[in-house]
Formats: C-alpha cells, structure tokens, sequence
C-alpha cells in the first residue's frame, strides 16, 4: 500500500511539469533536473536570467575548481615542491574582491528588467480576486475592461477522490486519472489569451502561496493583505499549479488549474456567468431522499471527508468531531442547519459555509450526513430550507 502511494506521490510531483492541454505528455520529455521556461514573456525571461546566471556559476566553478586542483596535484610535496611564505599580495585582495563586485553587479543589471516587469500590474483588462482558506481557492472576478462589479465568484477545490490518496480510508475502485492525479478540480480559473490579466492575492485564515510555474508566478496569500500578480498568456491550454506555502496537514491537496481561452469563448463564458449570477441559486428541490444523499456524499467527499474523515470518524487528533453518532447532526434540524450556514462560535475549525457553497449544496450534504456515516434520521433537507436560514 505504501509503495503504491509513493509512486501515485511521485506521479503528482512529475505532472507538475504538465504546462497545459496542448502539451499533455509532453512532461516525461522534459528534464526533471531544470526550471521550465514556461509559456509567458515574463516566465520566458526569468529561465533565460536562470540559465545565464546558472552558466556564470557554472563558469566560476569550473576555474575556482580547475585552479584547485590543478595546484594541489602540480604542486604536490611527494614532487619536492615546498609551501610558498608570503603575508599578503595587494593585486589578489584587489582582483578577489572586484572582480566578484563586478559579477554581482553584472548579476542585479540583467535581473532588473524582469523584476521592475513583474510587479507592474497597470493597465490589466481583467482583475481576479485570489482568496486562499484552507484548503481550497476563492475566485472573483472584479472588473473585465468596462465591466465593473461582475458579480461572479466561486470556489475551487481538489476533485480527486479522497479514497484515492488516503490510505486510511477503503481501499479505492473508482476510476483514475493519473495525469492530473492530485491536480485536478471542481471548478477551474478562466482567463482569456493575449489580455493582462491581474490578481490581488489574499487569504482568510493561514499564509498560503498561489504559484502557477508555467507564468513565472508565485505570491504569498497573507491574512489581511492584498498582493499582486499579472500575467499575459499567449497560448490557450489549460495550466496546473499547486498551494507552495506550507499551509496544514492537507497542503499537498491545493491544487490551481488555469483554463487559459480564446477572448470570444472567455466573453460568452463569463457573460453566462453573470446571467447565472444575477438569477440567485438554484432552489430546485430534491425527488427523494437517495438523490439528496447521493449528490451529498460528492459534496461531503470533497468538502468535508478532509477535516471530518471519510468516514465520518473525525480528525485532527479531535479538534474536529466526528460526525458518526454526532449529537448536532442527529439533533434538530435547525441548528445543524445554522452551524453549517454560519459556522461555530465555539469551534473556529467550523467554517461558514454560506458564501462557499449554493444551497442546494449545504442541503444535499446536510441531508447526506443525517442518513449516513452511521447516521438515520430520515430527514430530507431541501434547498428552500437553507436559504430560508440565510
């Protein structure tokens, strides 16, 4: 079992070289051993300054080296060559501190170009608001060249089943996507191709780092601050990146997927977007109790399974209760409706789920979680119910 983690483990680091649809595959080509040069002008930019700095160490060592050895093995004592005594050379201290102030110099000149590009955000055609929680992202897109309050936000978490990854949970026999294993989510960043495209990186709990390699982007997510990226995609294809901030006990389950479009495919999906956005959530009630389960169970796998087990049994050495025989799911209705919808004042592990997930969500998992997981109360929740107790 283990073994077989390992290689699913190294898999996901591997497919972290993926930079897109278009170059699916094409990974296992590419050196392990090197930064990529990604797809931007920007990210084009930091692997060339990488690699002409890489050839400037490279170069330093090799004569520093070649020097080293050369004396150690020409000027050996088995030869009869005896120590030189001298107490200073004026021209070495000289040449030793000049010459490396020279390369350093060199070193800062060609990096700030780049660096004076990277953090000029002016001029963006669209501004996505990034907000990091544990462990998932939060989208919303703020303003797209006239358009200003959009409106349309939503959340983005890992779709890779938890069965699949945890080996404390039943064995897996669901199907596998080995490609984008650890990689892949439910709801993935649109951005069109050829436009400026900024981000205001924030986070409401912990620091988080919003990284994507393949733009030559990486920004920490601090509490309270608002930081900034920008970046131009010139290639249409869909990018991955992951949380790189040590950010929790399922930081390594963080994923960014980027779907980089045409601008007419980008207008007419944001465009539905909004219209989705302006008509409220979808109150549709559910049939039956086995079709609110059934779409509660994706939802609490996703959602839930991380911090509450999935099977219900609890976690985080009992910081969070299990929900199995729990006495808020088998109790009232109305106040494991509230805890869900506005989280738990004793409780800070206990978010608030009412600006996370529509209501027929909350509704369908609420409903999972009262007839199953050891749990039968027989009720059915319905999304009405919810957003009656918005």
């Amino acid at each position: 079992m283990h073994s077989k983690l390992l290689q699913k483990s190294f898999l996901a680091l591997s497919a972290m070289s993926v930079s897109g649809v278009a170059l699916a595959g094409s990974w296992k080509d590419r050196s392990p051993y090197n930064m990529r040069p990604g797809v931007t002008e920007i990210s084009q930019s930091v692997y060339d300054l990488h690699m002409s700095i890489l050839w400037i160490c490279a170069a330093i060592g090799v004569v520093v080296f070649s020097l080293m050895f050369y004396s150690m093995v020409k000027h050996r004592k088995s030869q009869g060559f005896q120590a030189a005594k001298f107490h200073e050379s004026t021209s070495l201290e000289i040449a030793w501190t000049v010459v490396p102030f020279m390369i350093v110099i060199w070193m800062a000149y060609m990096a700030t170009g780049t660096l004076v590009k990277m953090y000029d955000t002016s001029d963006s055609a669209l501004t996505v608001k990034v907000t990091a929680s544990q462990w998932k992202w939060h989208y919303e897109y703020l303003a797209y060249e006239d358009k200003a309050d959009i409106g349309v936000g939503f959340y983005s978490v890992l779709s890779t089943p938890r069965e699949q990854y945890d080996h404390l949970a039943t064995p897996y026999s669901g199907p596998v996507d080995d490609e984008h294993y650890l990689l892949d989510v439910d709801n993935e960043l649109v951005i069109p191709k050829d436009k400026k495209v900024r981000f205001l990186i924030t986070s409401d709990d912990v620091i988080h780092a919003w990284a994507m390699p393949d733009f030559a982007l990486k920004k920490d997510a601090i509490p309270g601050f608002i930081n900034e990226l920008w970046t131009i995609v010139p290639k249409t294809g869909v990018y991955f990146g992951q949380c790189s901030e040590l950010c929790g006990k399922d930081h390594g389950f963080m994923p960014i997927k980027v779907r980089v479009v045409e601008q007419n495919e980008f207008d007419q999906w944001l465009d539905e977007k909004m219209v989705a956005a302006a008509s409220g959530p979808d109150l549709t009630s559910f049939a039956s109790l086995d079709e609110a389960v059934s779409h509660g169970q994706e939802i609490y796998s996703a959602r839930c399974a991380m911090c509450h087990g999935g099977s219900g049994e609890g976690g985080m050495g009992g910081m969070v209760p299990a929900i199995t025989g729990s006495a808020v799911v088998n109790g009232p209705v109305d106040a494991h409706i509230s805890m869900v919808v506005n989280g738990s004042s004793r409780n800070p592990m206990m978010a608030s789920y009412r600006d996370q997930l529509p209501p027929k969500d909350i509704a369908a998992v609420l409903t999972y979680q009262r007839n199953a997981l050891g749990n039968s109360t027989g009720d059915l929740i319905q999304p009405a119910d919810i957003e009656a107790a918005k």
